[in-house]
């Protein structure tokens, strides 16, 4: 399975336009591959260089197998949102305070859609996906603020 980017390769610098210094919108993302025994798809985003740990910029589930690309404007059908660690669901742009952050985009296929509250966090998602995943994909893409 795989995960890139047309806007930044793994390991590569996120343009500014895709931060807080920017106009912030979710970085289109290329899913190929998917195992076609999943059922479903999940994506966590955080930043484990985060001034007071593991900070959650995105988290998606029930995401359809099928899909190619997730962005702004291509949010998946039945796709999930939930809670970032801004407490509500959504896309929280890279906005370092300092440093140059990893952004870490993980893809999971799942063998099983979840059925968890949409107001669920990242560490709700990693209990429910947790005996569940079929394969994982990891882009990092990088920022630090000039």
């Amino acid at each position: 399975m795989k995960l890139e980017s047309e806007i930044f390769t793994n390991e590569g610098k996120i343009p500014v336009e895709y931060t807080c210094d920017g106009h912030g919108s979710l970085p289109a993302l290329k899913i190929s591959e998917v195992p076609e025994s999943a059922k479903s798809l999940a994506l966590i985003v955080d930043d484990p260089d985060a001034p007071n740990g593991d900070f959650v910029h995105f988290v998606l589930w029930n995401i359809d197998p099928g899909a190619k690309v997730i962005d702004k404007n291509n949010m998946p059908m039945g796709a999930v949102e939930g809670n970032t660690s801004l407490n509500k669901p959504g896309w929280v742009a890279p906005c370092p305070p300092f440093g140059v952050h990893h952004y870490n985009f993980k893809l999971y296929a799942l063998d099983i859609e979840l059925s968890i509250p949409n107001y669920s966090n990242k560490s709700d998602l990693v209990s429910a996906l947790n005996e569940h995943i079929i394969e994982s994909s990891t882009l990092v893409g990088l920022y630090g603020r000039e």
